[in-house]
């Protein structure tokens, strides 16, 4: 049978342990400890120490022991832990790195934490822990396409040096169009958001049509000048080159940053570019469609008006698009470019390399 160990305190000790337990500004925990000692000083049994103080045994027993080895250091602060589980040996993180990135599981695409696990002999958690550590995330993929075009570098300059060093006395302008926007409503009401819950839609829904919303982003200022219309064949593309042409001060040049769809090259409108020689177009590379900051524009459009919203005609669904591109005007933020031609150029150089690798194995 366990047997308390005997606690007998001198005067000073008793005296300073009596200042602690009495003291309001002194860590609660201090004070429990305090009246812990000093009544087993005045020969209290454990179990009635810890009703008195509100405690567990346990925590009387510990604190009368510490004491009686250590005095009052042994109560003044905690001892530290021991340390937690030994670090994974650089053998078996290496392994999960090399498994992870040079392996596929069998019949599999990609490892999960418990394909991996299974295979090196750890836990889950293990490859977790390295995963993080070395920026992995198998379950992800990002998609990506390099440009062929031959005159990539060119397109490239001249598209950046017109955001980063506009021309004077003329507006840049990034048009393009966002096709078959569809007008959706849900088979059943959603539900709203509440604590504890997320907001509900239907998986399925009903379309009521489409339409096609034609933007033209100010690279100077951020503002949009945008129109929807039914289709988007060239002769919707002419009618919205007339409405920027419009729009802008006739005293103007405006050069225009669109991608390579066959439309926005189509006869009649170059032969209406003919007629409008402040008009001057730049052509992002092929494949480069993330050159045109108006897509960041269809983005945030997307995500934030059309992809979560309940529209039971073509007509609500413009008008919302309406509505968004007004809003959007009252207070708005241009897209500032940042990255360096060269520093593009060289990305695209080494993923063509890599690329090339990859096919020669």
């Amino acid at each position: 049978m366990r047997v308390a160990p005997a606690i007998k305190l001198n005067d000073e000790e008793r005296k300073r342990l009596r200042t602690i337990a009495r003291s309001p500004r002194q860590p609660l925990r201090l004070v429990q400890r305090a009246k812990i000692v000093l009544l087993a000083d005045q020969g209290v049994e454990n179990t009635e120490i810890a009703e008195r103080v509100n405690v567990s045994m346990g925590l009387v027993g510990r604190w009368r022991q510490r004491y009686a080895e250590s005095r009052f250091t042994g109560i003044e602060k905690d001892r530290t832990r021991p340390p937690g589980k030994a670090k994974t040996s650089p053998v078996i993180v290496q392994a999960i790195l090399d498994k992870t990135m040079q392996e596929t599981p069998p019949a599999q695409t990609h490892w999960s934490q418990h394909s991996m696990a299974e295979a090196v002999g750890v836990s889950p958690s293990t490859v977790g822990r390295v995963w993080r550590a070395h920026g992995l995330k198998p379950h992800l993929i990002e998609r990506f396409k390099l440009s062929n075009d031959p005159r990539f570098a060119e397109k490239l300059e001249d598209i950046v040096g017109l955001y980063v060093n506009p021309p004077e006395h003329a507006v840049v302008l990034c048009v393009d169009e966002k096709s078959q926007i569809q007008a959706l409503d849900r088979t059943q009401p959603g539900l709203p958001i509440k604590p504890g819950r997320n907001a509900t839609m239907t998986h399925d829904y009903k379309r009521y049509g489409t339409t096609t919303l034609f933007a033209a982003l100010n690279t100077l200022d951020g503002t949009v000048m945008g129109t929807c219309m039914d289709r988007h064949r060239h002769i919707e593309w002419i009618k919205f080159l007339r409405l920027i042409d419009t729009n802008v001060d006739e005293r103007l040049d405006v050069h225009l940053i669109a991608d390579n769809y066959a439309t926005h090259k189509h006869p009649k409108v170059k032969r209406w570019l003919e007629r409008h020689p402040r008009f001057h177009m730049h052509y992002t590379p092929t494949s480069s469609s993330w050159l045109n900051m108006v897509e960041r524009f269809f983005r945030d459009i997307t995500t934030q008006a059309i992809r979560r919203g309940v529209f039971r005609s073509v007509d609500i669904l413009i008008a919302a698009i309406e509505a968004y591109v007004a809003e959007h005007n009252r207070a708005p933020k241009p897209f500032i470019w940042t990255a360096a031609a060269s520093d593009i150029l060289a990305k695209v150089t080494r993923g063509h390399a890599t690329l090339l690798k990859i096919r020669s194995v």
